[in-house]
């Protein structure tokens, strides 16, 4: 059990390397540190916000979407979906928001214990953190796209309308309005910490690889 929990962690940073050789121990450290705060941090900020412009809302309509509830106009969206047959923005994501904060605060714990991590096998704990951001799209297009192809054909304005997918990025049209969704501070936030982790994972590789390789070779 020794062994293998050894191969898992790797080697310890030798107590008698110099201080500039130390820093390159600590950069990929700094790195994974900041990528997980960056996490925390979104989750209180906006992922994602619809826009929906008509001739009778001069000032637009608007959703915005956190990890874990939804703000804006959504009563007066929901009630103009009610008339083509969609179901209630509540009702979409319904686990995911409940279960968000939990594992945004899974990945970002997953992202500070790489920290003790100093072989190949860091990757498997912070690759969750890199796609993150996309499974987070991923799910916004799913549930989008499902709401959007199901509509009630009982609604009263059923028939004037046919079943579409609104874009979860960009301009698009549904009936007589233009939406516009885009992506928000805490999606990018979540954006950025993918990429400190990539950058961290180079670095940790530069740095541990020739400590794991030389300890390799002192146990033969």
């Amino acid at each position: 059990m020794s062994n293998i929990l050894k191969r898992f962690f790797g080697p310890r940073v030798p107590a008698t390397v110099s201080q500039e050789e130390r820093r390159q121990y600590l950069l990929p450290s700094l790195l994974f540190v900041t990528a997980a705060f960056l996490l925390l941090i979104s989750i209180f900020l906006p992922y994602w916000k619809m826009t929906l412009l008509a001739p009778q809302y001069p000032g637009g309509l608007e959703f915005i979407t956190y990890v874990n509830h939804l703000e804006g106009d959504v009563a007066e969206i929901d009630g103009l979906n009610h008339y083509i047959g969609m179901r209630p923005l509540g009702e979409a994501a319904m686990l995911e928001r409940s279960l968000s904060i939990l594992a945004i605060g899974t990945l970002a714990l997953l992202v500070g214990a790489a920290l003790f991590i100093h072989t190949k096998y860091v990757t498997v704990l912070v690759f969750p953190a890199i796609v993150y951001p996309f499974i987070f799209l991923g799910d916004m297009y799913y549930w989008m796209r499902t709401f959007g192809l199901n509509l009630d054909p009982a609604a009263p304005l059923s028939s004037s309308i046919k079943p579409f997918v609104p874009p979860i990025l960009g301009e698009g049209m549904v009936a007589q309005f233009r939406t516009i969704a885009a992506v928000q501070s805490g999606f990018y936030l979540a954006i950025l910490a993918s990429a400190l982790i990539i950058v961290g994972l180079y670095f940790h590789r530069r740095a541990y690889k020739p400590l794991v390789e030389q300890n390799s070779i002192a146990d033969e």
